[in-house]
């Protein structure tokens, strides 16, 4: 068997790994790198480096829907079966149907066509815990809470080997509680795991407090009473973070304002994730509609609580003319590393952020923290290997809390580990 990180180990997004066999090949997402100031370029984002990479290669897997490991689908030849979650493909096709209508002025990460939307439309979808044979591999996925809805980590058995890719994952969300009871359950009942590829994020973050989805809520509920029109610069597909916020505003009687886009997103989530949860069940959504004089006399009337994004720049100095500034705020609940000079700046969420007068951050990561990446790693215990994905800092992986065999065992350069070849690339 051979363990392929393609990318991933010494950098954020961009994650590609694969796990082969004699006869089978199989891919666990075949992310975008994640756009910065200094290197706005992809150097796999084109047919021909994809086409190579996937010659062989039998299914792809995708672990979620986040454009740094969904976001290179699109190269990948049409007879090369792709999958994601039921839910996560919805969600994705509704975005990129959007971007597919899009006028050619307006500013989005990706050029999208409706051959995107074909291929998207032509996905193979799994559930939890459904077991996928391709070839001699076997793949389950196992639900996961992260800052995207319908997340999942992939147990893969092939030549008599286990492997738990981990995706991305944490504990403080809403569904978070699950992630040690699945492990238990599914993973390491009876049976041993002979290798554990991990995300690594917030290494490299190891200070950063990380609030739980229930504390992002209740702060939030005290400063919709205290300002009266709130604007919240979130990700337009985190699940948990619009939840609780939608909460919030219920909790101070407010009005939660959405744009065409976000009224469909949240309407897939009311009607998947909110079957099984009243947390997640949108169902006082209120469409803006800009110009409206009538909806304009009750929101102001009443407060409201409005998500924004950066390609909302227009809507929102608009609507911040009509407001007094005394009472209105910006909640900023994004990575914070946006807003600061230098390779991340965001330069919408820095002119959104400068539009405000009263601003507040608010946020807490969709990724691990360093006490969750420990548990996993301990209770996992693999009996060969740690491999180290999504993180600038693999290497201090060694100062995570882990026994001291799981420190011998991290892996980070290429090896043959007895049948094993692990191939790594920087």
């Amino acid at each position: 068997m051979k363990i392929t990180i393609h990318r991933g180990q010494n950098q954020i997004g961009g994650c590609i790994t694969e796990i082969a066999t004699a006869t089978t090949h199989i891919l666990i997402d075949l992310g975008h790198n994640l756009p910065n100031n200094e290197n706005k370029s992809d150097s796999m984002a084109n047919k021909e480096a994809v086409e190579q990479l996937t010659e062989k290669v039998d299914a792809i897997f995708y672990t979620h829907y986040h454009g740094d490991h969904l976001n290179l689908f699109n190269f990948v030849p049409k007879d090369v079966p792709q999958y994601i979650g039921s839910t996560a493909k919805k969600v994705t096709l509704c975005k990129y149907e959007i971007l597919s209508k899009a006028k050619k002025t307006e500013k989005f990460d990706t050029k999208v066509t409706q051959e995107d939307v074909k291929l998207l439309n032509s996905f193979k979808t799994f559930q939890a815990t459904q077991k996928i044979k391709v070839g001699d591999i076997t793949i389950t996925p196992f639900f996961v809470s992260h800052s995207a809805c319908d997340a999942y980590m992939f147990l893969i058995k092939a030549d008599g080997k286990r492997i738990l890719h981990t995706g991305d994952f944490r504990q403080h969300g809403y569904l978070g509680k699950g992630l040690i009871p699945t492990i238990e359950k599914y993973i390491v009942n009876n049976e041993t795991v002979d290798y554990l590829i991990t995300e690594g994020t917030m290494l490299s973050r190891p200070d950063e407090k990380v609030k739980t989805e229930q504390e992002i809520q209740q702060e939030a509920a005290k400063l919709l009473k205290q300002s009266k029109y709130v604007f919240v610069l979130c990700s337009s597909t985190d699940i948990d973070r619009l939840a609780s916020f939608y909460q919030a505003s219920k909790t101070a009687d407010r009005s939660f304002l959405v744009d065409g886009y976000q009224k469909d997103v949240l309407k897939i989530f009311t009607l998947t994730a909110g079957k099984y949860s009243e947390c997640f069940q949108f169902k006082d959504v209120q469409f803006f509609k800009q110009g409206h004089e009538k909806q304009l006399a009750i929101i102001k009337k009443r407060g409201f609580c409005m998500p924004i994004r950066g390609t909302k720049l227009p809507l929102i100095q608009d609507l911040l003319k009509q407001l007094p500034e005394e009472e209105t705020i910006l909640i900023y609940s994004v990575w914070d590393g946006y807003l600061k000079e230098g390779k991340n700046r965001n330069e919408d969420y820095f002119n959104i952020w400068n539009m405000f007068t009263n601003r507040e951050k608010l946020h807490t990561s969709g990724h691990a923290s360093c006490e969750t990446l420990a548990e996993v790693c301990n209770l996992v215990n693999p009996s060969q290997g740690i491999i180290p994905i999504h993180s600038e800092h693999s290497d201090k992986f060694k100062e995570l809390k882990i026994r001291d065999e799981l420190k011998s065992r991290i892996i980070t350069e290429s090896q043959q580990n007895g049948n094993v070849e692990i191939e790594i690339f920087k």
